[in-house]
């Protein structure tokens, strides 16, 4: 497995074609999933996978850049992809921009596979969310900030 820093001048996709590699997300649009600075994805080389739904891969964009989200649909016409912390689609992408998939993920320093059955329940529960996670999070948020506040305040 080759890990990949941020900012390196690697062509990534080369690197993808004959190892795993770990690569540090960088944004918050795989938040929860994803703290940027913190968590590593395991990415293995997509040719020749099947690609379902709830599928996080990593894709390259019409003008080139290489994005890691979600599948939220596999039509006839291509993938529509999302990122955990957003609600808009995207797509359709073509199977040839897709490169790679994700395998794992490293979080303080425990890796987990996407095998896992916890990590599966979670992604499978936020990925139908996807219509009300926008009110979910502000929900969320404000009862950290009331929390916060009363236990500031004692």
């Amino acid at each position: 497995m080759v890990k990949l820093m941020n900012k390196m001048p690697v062509d990534i996709i080369r690197v993808l074609e004959e190892n795993n590699i770990q690569i540090k997300p960088e944004g918050y649009s795989m938040y929860p999933l994803f703290i940027p600075g913190r968590d590593w994805a395991v990415i293995g080389n997509a040719q020749g996978r099947k690609l379902k739904r709830g599928d996080v891969v990593l894709y390259r964009r019409q003008e080139g850049i290489l994005v890691l989200h979600r599948i939220w649909r596999v039509k006839e016409d291509g993938y529509y992809m999302v990122g955990d912390n957003q609600t808009e689609i995207e797509g359709p992408l073509e199977r040839q921009q897709i490169k790679g998939i994700m395998l794992g993920a490293v979080r303080n320093g425990r890796e987990f596979s996407v095998q896992n059955p916890v990590y599966r329940l979670c992604a499978g529960i936020w990925l139908r969310l996807r219509p009300v996670r926008r009110p979910v999070s502000l929900a969320v948020a404000k009862i950290k900030r009331i929390l916060k506040k009363n236990n500031g305040s004692r």
